[in-house]
């Protein structure tokens, strides 16, 4: 049963590896003006609020594949540097889940010129998560027993903080993130009634290092944004780069936008097929499509993964809706999404 347990979690790791994380997996979401629920120094990065909630599912004809729902609201107190926001957010994969709360103070400090319609501002986040894991292991089963295995579901909670830092110039935009920054947070779930010396297994480190850039071009109706986000998981020195490209179009209503996104890691699997190895990495090609209407918002976004060795040939989708809120225009002169 141990080993059958190994092959599952690799088999994961090779068709899914961006969901096994603790907190809140980063997919493509930020690309639909979502850059708080990765960031939490974007908390009230502009005037007024803003509310987000996603819902992504993987694989519809798989049973128990991963999903992820995500609620999330963010606004400036007031005329003061200060914003605040919350997350809420359920996590699910095969018989791992996780349900979480985030919440999070961001000051925002005005750089340089004293013309308010300049956007020169630098942020600074702090995130407190509360988070669940639980682990269902009611139908594990081995002829013989396995200290591996307790057979019931587990479930355990600990705390942790995520820091962020952001600037922000016109149309210039570079954000840093450290998710589950402490270290010392045992997760219980993962070694709850084992007799086979259960502090080898606990892994006290899930920090995560996440960096993004981009840029808006563009003075007329139409916008073209190029950006980056590269991720490092501490512990597992796993990377993966994000390289995205957006076109936004102002519309009567609002506005219109697409773009395109792929993501590539820089660590590969090794596998063995018909006799011949090979090494395979991560790779997701994901269009996004949206549109501003008014005070609302929607998007959908749909990836899919490259490559030989797959779980599954389906691919992975998700939509966000979202509403500003407390906007009376745009405050700075600059096509700035994530800001006006």
């Amino acid at each position: 049963m141990k080993y059958n347990f190994l092959l599952i979690l690799i088999f994961l790791f090779i068709g899914s590896k961006s969901s096994a994380q603790e907190g809140i997996p980063v997919y493509f979401d930020y690309l639909s003006d979502n850059y708080y629920l990765v960031f939490p120094s974007m908390a009230g990065i502009g005037e007024g609020g803003k509310v987000r909630a996603t819902a992504r599912k993987q694989w519809f004809d798989v049973d128990d594949a991963p999903s992820l729902q995500t609620i999330n609201a963010h606004f400036r107190l007031g005329d003061s540097p200060s914003g605040i926001g919350a997350i809420i957010f359920n996590d699910a994969n095969g018989y791992h889940s996780q349900t979480g709360l985030k919440l999070t103070y961001a000051h925002h400090l005005r750089m340089g010129s004293n013309d308010v319609r300049v956007l020169n501002q630098l942020s600074f986040g702090l995130s407190a998560t509360l988070l669940q894991s639980s682990l269902d292991e009611t139908e594990f089963r081995s002829a013989t027993p396995d200290p591996a295995v307790s057979g019931i579901k587990l479930s355990s909670s600990y705390t942790n903080v995520d820091i962020g830092l952001s600037y922000n110039y016109q149309e210039f935009y570079t954000h840093f993130a450290v998710t589950n920054a402490l270290t010392g947070s045992k997760r219980n779930v993962y070694y709850r009634d084992r007799q086979d010396n259960p502090d080898q297994l606990v892994i006290d480190n899930i920090r995560r290092f996440l960096i993004s850039t981009g840029y808006v071009f563009g003075k007329s109706e139409w916008q073209f944004e190029p950006s980056v986000l590269f991720q490092l998981t501490e512990f597992t020195k796993e990377k993966t780069l994000d390289m995205n490209a957006k076109v936004y179009r102002d519309v009567d209503f609002g506005r219109v936008w697409g773009g395109i996104s792929y993501r590539r890691s820089f660590d590969g699997v090794q596998f063995q097929d018909n006799g011949t190895f090979g090494e395979q990495r991560l790779q997701l090609i994901t269009p996004i499509v949206g549109a501003n209407i008014n005070n609302f918002m929607v998007s959908y976004n749909y990836s899919y993964q490259m490559g030989d060795i797959r779980f599954d040939n389906g691919g992975f989708h998700q939509i966000t809706l979202g509403y500003d809120f407390g906007q009376t225009g745009r405050k700075y002169d600059c096509y700035c999404p994530a800001a006006n």
